[in-house]
């Protein structure tokens, strides 16, 4: 059985993938930083709740020592967890600003991801998921015809975007693990006021699909629901 471990997957995009990967036979692991609204998550799909802080490297330890003492392995590790930030002119940001979005959508990553790579080179076919967006996108935001041109969110943005290029790196380096990003694209969650023109399931097509896929599926890519996104 699959066992797969979700970061931020409380609510919204985490929670429905839990949801649909429970549906598939995952052994899920719904990871997120609030107690309650986890442990209440788990218990309402049928997940395992793991307590986990991205921002804290004491907890994102003490989470892959939890899933090393009870699955032993994880097979699939979805990067879900992310922080909008300031919204609109930039001309009013801050350090602390930037520091707040990074530690969560970049540096998270990274520190989740390295805590975790000893259980996932335990499983015969090792994922890893970053969900990333169409906001990091150059080709993306300077097109009139896609609303991710008409949206200022500076560090989010950013952020987003240096998280598909951490994730070519990781695809080329990390060698028997595949390693992609998804774009959930618009979609109807708490970090934009639920006013995203596509459903929280529309929003998971891209990450369940690179979750569900079979061995030798590729390494390195970009996709939404659609299909393949250029690095650009």
């Amino acid at each position: 059985m699959t066992i797969t471990f979700i970061t931020g997957a409380n609510k919204g995009i985490g929670r429905e993938t839990a949801r649909r990967l429970i549906a598939c036979g995952h052994t899920v692991l719904l990871g997120a930083r609030d107690r309650e609204r986890g442990e209440e998550a788990a218990a309402a799909l049928g997940a395992r709740f793991v307590p986990v802080d991205v921002t804290d490297d004491a907890s994102v330890a003490a989470a892959a020592a939890d899933v090393a003492e009870h699955e032993g392995r994880i097979d699939v590790l979805i990067n879900n967890a992310g922080v909008q930030g300031p919204f609109g002119d930039p001309g009013d940001l801050t350090a602390a600003d930037a520091r707040a979005v990074l530690d969560v959508n970049v540096i998270g990553v990274v520190r989740t991801t390295t805590a975790f790579l000893p259980l996932l080179r335990r499983s015969d076919d090792p994922v890893i998921i970053n969900v990333s967006s169409g906001m990091g996108s150059l080709a993306f935001t300077h097109d009139p015809g896609r609303s991710e041109s008409r949206v200022v969110v500076p560090l989010y943005a950013s952020s987003k975007a240096a998280l598909t290029m951490l994730t070519t790196q990781y695809a080329k380096g990390l060698e028997g693990i595949r390693v992609n990003a998804a774009d959930p694209g618009y979609t109807a969650t708490d970090i934009n006021g639920h006013s995203g023109s596509q459903t929280v399931t529309e929003g998971t097509d891209a990450i369940v699909a690179l979750a569900t896929e079979g061995p030798g599926a590729g390494t390195g890519r970009f996709i939404d629901r659609h299909g393949e996104i250029a690095w650009s």
